[in-house]
């Protein structure tokens, strides 16, 4: 196609375009196959339908008794593509399958996102958002790359001297670290590489748990900013996110999670009875 090796290939965007691609696509897989097993588990600990122990096609893996999160899966494909580029550095088309596998690597491993910072299965709990944000974070990263954006926001081919680049990129990142200060972590980080995203939040109203606005803001503004963020705005930013990945802060009670749990032992049992390997006993996290 001309279009594509007009503006894709002759540019060198390529495996950028794969990358996303693979990114994209494996995450809507990820997160249709989550919710499946997500609502299977629901209706069971509901006791609407009987608990099995291989769970179909749509299951969680467990090895050994022990519930492998699909982040591993991840971590290993980023790593494997890693060193598959760095070693053998190959041209079009390998180039791009490598990209695409990168990306569905990063896509597996960034859907746990949340489950790096606390340590613990979060993964529908209202801190599993976060795991949201690391993706939508990555996904207009690599469109602004996809796009041409430098990932400082300016281009030094299109400086005069050097000194103009410096101040350029001085000016750049002290909007980004003002983005940060008035609390707004994740479109700072998007503004990296689409300069007026964080040049906007380093202009508007700072959240009111920002050290900005805890260090600048008298009783008046700070009164504003609680009015500009309050429970409202958060409720709604909390449903985009459900609807891109399900709804969180859903997790089974305690004791819904133990019928979950208890039900599938017994159907291993009943399956296995002199060598069934029991599952982990831990919160079901899909």
């Amino acid at each position: 196609m001309a279009w594509y090796d007009t503006y894709i290939v002759e540019p060198g965007r390529g495996p950028t375009l794969w990358l996303l691609i693979g990114f994209l696509v494996t995450f809507a897989i990820t997160r249709g196959v989550t919710r499946r097993i997500r609502a299977r588990e629901q209706a069971v600990a509901r006791g609407e339908v009987e608990a099995s122990s291989e769970g179909g096609l749509l299951s969680n893996i467990h090895l050994g008794g022990v519930h492998v999160h699909h982040q591993v899966w991840g971590i290993l494909l980023v790593l494997l593509t890693g060193v598959l580029e760095f070693r053998f550095s190959p041209a079009s088309p390998w180039a791009e399958v490598l990209a695409a596998f990168f990306g569905a690597g990063a896509a597996l491993a960034l859907d746990e996102f949340a489950l790096w910072l606390h340590l613990e299965d979060v993964y529908w709990s209202a801190e599993g958002r976060k795991s949201i944000d690391a993706i939508l974070i990555a996904s207009v990263l690599a469109l602004g790359l996809l796009l041409g954006s430098s990932p400082v926001g300016v281009d030094p081919s299109e400086q005069s001297s050097a000194w103009a680049f410096a101040l350029a990129l001085a000016l750049h990142f002290a909007v980004v670290v003002l983005a940060f200060l008035k609390g707004k972590r994740v479109l700072g980080l998007i503004g990296i590489v689409i300069p007026i995203v964080s040049l906007v939040c380093a202009i508007r109203l700072a959240k009111p748990t920002s050290y900005w606005a805890r260090r600048f803001y008298k009783d008046k503004k700070m009164a504003r900013a609680r009015r500009r963020y309050s429970e409202v705005y958060q409720r709604r930013w909390d449903r985009i996110r459900d609807r891109i990945g399900g709804a969180h802060g859903s997790r089974l009670s305690a004791a819904m999670e133990r019928r979950v749990s208890d039900s599938i032992v017994r159907a291993t049992e009943d399956d296995a009875p002199g060598d069934a390997v029991v599952p982990d006993r831990g919160p079901a996290s899909r």
